[in-house]
């Protein structure tokens, strides 16, 4: 307890919780942001009670947002907020005086390059610690807004064409061709209380549209012309969110409780223990990975749960209606849980695995690289997240493992599917090699340095690397010209790219 309560000190956030830190034992780091977010989702009940879009002004409810939104990060980090705000205002003075051409540009190496100097310097400083100053984590969602905005921008009014494959265009006219943000616009979205913690990133005209009371009414089929901020007799009735907001606190609860009893009794670096390598055969060790990676799952599930229950209580999050009328609060979730658990191919799994940084991911890399889309797509993930080598390590060993899963399916998965038990031998087999081709790609990046990362690779004798790689070359053959792109997926539909991440929509069930 004595040496928890002295690392606590490190912290540049507020002390005020340090004898409830001290008491439960967590990092005060941990408890600083736990009172936020519990403090958000009392708050967020309030904007949507007492400043809902029928009363309030857009004005208002913007700087309500951006105080609390201040509040938070200043709680939590202390003059580092500093850091967070400055990149804001830096990103939005090059939307406002930049060149049209150029201001996606401008904008993705300032908010990147601001980025990965703040990462290598706590790096640096701390040598590998994840202390209470670890900033990062609002930064990196500062840029994803900020330069998915910048891209939106650019592309709205250019009237900028992104290849998505060989066949289909799609036109990312997200913005109006005259509308900049004001600066209270621009505040509000990127420092809004709601999501300036832990994301998720949003699309701009999304948010502009909650704040303004129009989201619901253009996610539910009013037409975007009409004034839906204000009751009418074609206004379609918000729909209350507690029942989604209560399921959702439903799983982080649960959540919390694995998180508690699980992450203890699997600890990763035992994967690397060099008693536990020397003496364990393989395949326990391969089992003890698996369940380590299992129980690190649920932390991740925590916050990205609850930061969506947190929109929901606002009022933010409808993503539309079902044939029977059941609406959808889903539209900026980070994750799908089942999604992930069941997921029976690699791509399955990193499509529901933080959902919107991949929408992000796609919006300013994936649809406008000319070659090597997914390996500069994995590559930008990497530098996103930090300088940590276990990053690179991971997102590096992806980019095989994601040609070889392709591959697969394209050229074995057809033979399958003649009947309902080879599919489901089939889909038993890829979920199994899934969920273990995830735990060997993931544990660097848990791992964080270079030594351990080296130390567990070599215990697990590179198979991965080598099945994939491999895999990746014996059917190479029969990949079609470009990435992974093609007029046609093998049964005749859309490439999955499009089929899993259509571009956004106002008013239906699958615009995301």
């Amino acid at each position: 307890m004595e040496e928890l309560a002295v690392s606590s000190f490190k912290t540049t956030g507020s002390k005020w919780l340090l004898p409830v830190s001290d008491f439960v034992g967590f990092p005060l780091d941990q408890v600083n942001f736990l009172a936020c977010q519990v403090f958000a989702l009392c708050a967020a009940f309030c904007f949507r009670l007492y400043l809902g879009p029928r009363d309030t002004s857009p004005l208002l409810r913007h700087a309500v947002a951006i105080l609390f939104g201040l509040s938070f990060i200043t709680f939590c980090f202390g003059w580092y907020a500093v850091h967070i705000t400055l990149l804001v205002m830096v990103c939005y003075w090059i939307l406002v005086i930049a060149d049209t051409r150029n201001i996606h540009r401008y904008t993705m190496t300032v908010a990147i390059s601001y980025l990965t100097a703040c990462q290598v310097s706590r790096v640096f400083i701390y040598s590998y610690g994840i202390l209470s100053t670890d900033f990062s984590g609002p930064l990196m969602i500062i840029t994803q807004k900020t330069t998915m905005l910048a891209f939106q921008v650019h592309d709205g009014k250019t009237g900028t064409m992104v290849r998505t494959n060989p066949c289909i265009y799609i036109v990312h006219q997200i913005m109006d061709k005259f509308y900049l943000p004001s600066l209270i616009e621009y505040l509000s979205y990127n420092l809004n209380f709601l999501s300036v913690l832990v994301g998720p990133c949003s699309h701009y005209n999304d948010y502009i549209d909650f704040i303004e009371g129009r989201h619901v009414q253009r996610r539910l089929g009013k037409p975007p012309g009409t004034n839906a901020g204000r009751s009418g007799p074609d206004e379609v009735p918000e729909p209350s969110p507690m029942a989604a907001v209560t399921r959702k606190l439903v799983i982080c609860v649960v959540c919390m409780v694995l998180f508690l009893t699980l992450t203890k009794a699997f600890p990763i670096t035992y994967n690397v223990d060099s008693r536990f390598v020397s003496e364990a055969p393989f395949l326990t060790r391969l089992s003890y990975a698996f369940f380590s990676i299992q129980a690190a799952r649920p932390k991740f599930y925590f916050a990205w749960t609850l930061a969506d229950a947190i929109n929901n209580a606002a009022g933010y999050g409808v993503k539309g209606a079902d044939e029977t009328g059941r609406v959808s609060w889903d539209l900026i979730s980070n994750l799908n849980i089942w999604g992930i658990e069941t997921a029976t191919s690699f791509k399955k799994f990193i499509d529901n695995w933080n959902i919107q940084t991949g929408v992000w991911l796609k919006t300013v890399c994936y649809d406008r690289a000319p070659r090597y889309r997914t390996a500069l797509t994995f590559v930008l993930s990497a530098l996103w997240h930090g300088v940590y080598p276990g990053y690179y390590f991971t997102f590096i060993t992806a980019i095989p493992i994601t040609m070889a899963a392709r591959g697969v399916r394209r050229n074995l998965r057809p033979h399958f599917l003649s009947s309902h038990l080879m599919k489901l031998g089939y889909d038993v087999l890829t979920w199994a090699a899934t969920q273990l081709c995830v735990c060997y790609t993931v544990m660097p990046f848990l791992l964080l340095a270079v030594e351990p990362t080296i130390d567990y690779y070599r215990s697990m004798y590179f198979h991965v690397h080598i099945i994939s790689i491999l895999t990746a070359i014996a059917l190479s053959r029969g990949r079609q010209h470009g990435d992974g792109a093609s007029c046609s997926s093998s049964n005749g539909t859309r490439p999955p790219s499009l089929q899993e991440h259509p571009p956004p929509s106002n008013n239906n069930l699958k615009g995301n």
